[in-house]
């Protein structure tokens, strides 16, 4: 039987999940607080706490009879959580074929609003960025002194049903910020399930993948379109540098790229869901 194990269980590793168990797979996976570990439970996986520095040694033991692991943990100052607790274990266990990382765009920095691809040096200039690329090598060393399959996939922003522009629309919080010249790329929840899935298949080796959409656009855009699929009020716009913003979403507006999928379709075979933003939110609003 295959058996995932996802260090983060949350949003991306659950759609994941969800579609896997369907199939026969067995999860285990890891959540902060006893809470979401009932939540889990409830829905047939095995679960454990994780506070990103404690070793569970059940945690370990199931690492050992897993065939993949999902790494969907964002790192912090020391590094990754999830490496530095269980890294030796994951390397040593016979039976965990494939590793994949949730990484991250911000890897690339800024590219002044031009593409990049899998090809373009990271050059990260935010500290999440600098993070990030710093546990995707640490994770490719692992994995290729381990002889696994490493699959390293970059996220853009994520959005789905529960967390979109519709939802921050309905709820009355939506920001339209607005910084002339910048574009970013975004990912349905769905479509990186299916990527994810799809790298199952790679063979060994070390493999790399952009996992956004089709159309890099201004994230002003976005909200406009959801306020016209909602008949609502656009909120005005507001400057990246506003003071209410949380210093994580001021670092959003510190880059402006645009990320090639190319790769993702012609190796991987993924066809996009939601190919655009205008596709995704158009679904949500209907459902």
């Amino acid at each position: 039987m295959n058996r995932l194990f996802c260090f983060g269980l949350g949003y991306c590793a659950g759609v994941l999940s969800g579609r896997l168990a369907d199939k026969g797979w067995a999860i285990s996976g890891t959540a902060t607080n006893s809470e979401k570990v009932a939540v889990l439970k409830s829905s047939g996986y095995d679960a454990f706490i994780f506070d990103g520095r404690t070793r569970d040694p059940d945690i370990a033991e199931a690492l050992h009879g897993s065939t993949h692991v999902l790494l969907s943990i964002p790192p912090d100052a020391e590094g990754d959580p999830a490496l530095a607790t269980y890294g030796a274990d994951i390397a040593s266990s016979p039976s965990i074929s494939w590793v994949g990382y949730y990484s991250s765009v911000s890897v690339y920095g800024d590219s002044k609003g031009g593409w990049v691809d899998e090809e373009t040096e990271p050059h990260p200039i935010t500290e999440r960025g600098m993070r990030r690329l710093a546990a995707e090598n640490s994770w490719i060393e692992l994995t290729k002194a381990s002889g696994k399959t490493g699959a390293i996939l970059r996220l853009p922003g994520i959005y789905g049903p529960g967390r979109s522009a519709i939802d921050q629309l309905r709820a009355g919080k939506a920001r339209r910020i607005f910084k002339p010249g910048q574009v970013t790329n975004r990912a349905h929840v769905d479509d990186i399930a299916t990527a994810t899935e799809a790298a199952f298949r790679l063979p060994a080796g070390i493999h790399i993948f952009n996992v956004t959409d089709d159309l890099p656009a201004p994230p002003q855009d976005v909200i406009a379109y959801g306020a016209e699929l909602l008949g609502v009020p656009c909120p005005p716009a507001t400057d990246p540098t506003d003071a209410s913003l949380s210093p994580m979403a001021r670092s959003f507006y510190a880059e402006s790229k645009k990320v090639s999928n190319a790769r993702m379709k012609d190796e991987l075979g993924v066809r996009l869901a939601y190919p655009t933003y205008i596709e995704g939110l158009k679904a949500i609003a209907q459902s």
